[in-house]
């Protein structure tokens, strides 16, 4: 997988604002529209959702906002736009990226770009054809923390990273698995890795690189009857640019998330970014370094009965405004993307064929 993007500036220079469509809004589609509504430079032109019953609702909340029971009746009949916004159940993402795209539009889609690297792959070369953008959600790169990791590893002050340990441990529950919902189904939720811990193992290889020599056992405690794959896994593996690591995750917690960290033992030393979602430096003794104070991270995103990751989405929909109006990088672009998504079937590969 090569494919690579290149836009010139008539390609992508818009006059503004930036008129978006948010295809599906539920939790986190609502939260994009949220957002898109009072973010400068954008405007929020469409509203698309299969359930009819929620036009009443959204029409009270986002006024005088057009709302679309289908992405082809919006295609067909709604308002001009500059971007689709995907936020549909994971199984639907790439073939919607690819509607849109075919209709001239740049997309945004919600983690994960797909389900398949075969099927993120189809959605880069429709970008290159149509000389549109795609924009992955990969919002923790906006966490203080993740940020600072990050330029920590750049500027070299780890040296030799020798073993990098992530553990997230979280609570899914029957909340959560509504019977009859897509969630739970290989089809259109794929797991845990691609619908919890997606933006961690972006994270892994965002700050570390690709990963190889990879084991994994995975264990389904809890959730039988309600998911159709693990709810546990401990995945070992190297890191392509040396050094080994650990991925331990499960949605199996009680009640309530537990944590996600990061743990890195490297040449010049050891730290550890901890709390619910990464959002504090637990630990960091580096030789010649002193930790700076780093500016505060966002809360987790809350929906009621339980929470994700910081809620840094804004900053996604900042850099697709700066990026379609004004020739800005694209920050989580579809290249990394597909990337998460190829790294997560690796080791989906080794799943028992009971949870497939």
């Amino acid at each position: 997988m090569s494919v690579s993007i290149s836009y010139s500036s008539d390609q992508l220079a818009a006059a503004g604002p930036v008129r978006f469509a948010i295809c599906g809004v539920g939790h986190i589609g609502r939260r994009h529209a949220a957002l898109v509504a009072c973010q400068a430079g954008a405007r929020l032109v469409a509203l698309i959702d299969e359930r009819a019953a929620l036009g009443s609702e959204l029409a009270a909340e986002f006024t005088d906002v057009p709302f679309f029971t289908s992405l082809d009746e919006f295609l067909r009949n709604g308002p001009g736009a500059d971007v689709l916004t995907v936020a549909t159940p994971n199984g639907l993402h790439a073939a919607q990226a690819l509607v849109g795209l075919r209709h001239g539009l740049h997309v945004v889609v919600e983690k994960p770009l797909a389900l398949r690297a075969a099927d993120a792959e189809l959605v880069l070369q429709m970008a290159q054809q149509t000389g549109k953008l795609v924009f992955g959600v990969m919002q923790n790169r906006y966490s203080p923390p993740a940020a600072w990791l990050k330029q920590l590893h750049e500027a070299g002050h780890l040296g030799q990273v020798f073993l990098v340990q992530l553990s997230c441990f979280w609570n899914r529950d029957a909340r959560y698995y509504q019977p009859g919902g897509w969630r739970g189904t290989q089809a259109l939720d794929g797991g845990p890795l691609f619908t919890q811990f997606s933006h961690f193992v972006d994270l892994l290889y965002w700050v570390f690189g690709d990963i190889t020599n990879i084991a994994a056992r995975f264990q389904n405690f809890n959730h039988q009857g309600v998911t159709e794959f693990e709810d546990s896994g401990l995945v070992t593996f190297d890191l392509v640019r040396g050094g080994s690591g650990a991925f331990n995750y499960s949605t199996a917690v009680w009640d309530r998330n537990l944590e996600s960290s990061l743990t890195v033992v490297a040449e010049r030393g050891t730290l550890k970014i901890g709390g619910q979602y990464l959002e504090k430096v637990e630990y960091c003794h580096l030789q010649g370094y002193e930790l700076p104070l780093l500016p505060a991270t966002n809360a987790a995103n809350d929906y009621g009965t339980y929470k994700g990751s910081a809620a840094n989405h804004g900053h996604v929909i900042e850099n697709v405004v700066d990026t379609v109006l004004r020739c800005a990088p694209a920050a989580t672009n579809a290249q990394d993307g597909m990337k998460v998504v190829e790294i997560i079937e690796r080791i989906y590969a080794l799943r028992p064929t009971t949870f497939r």
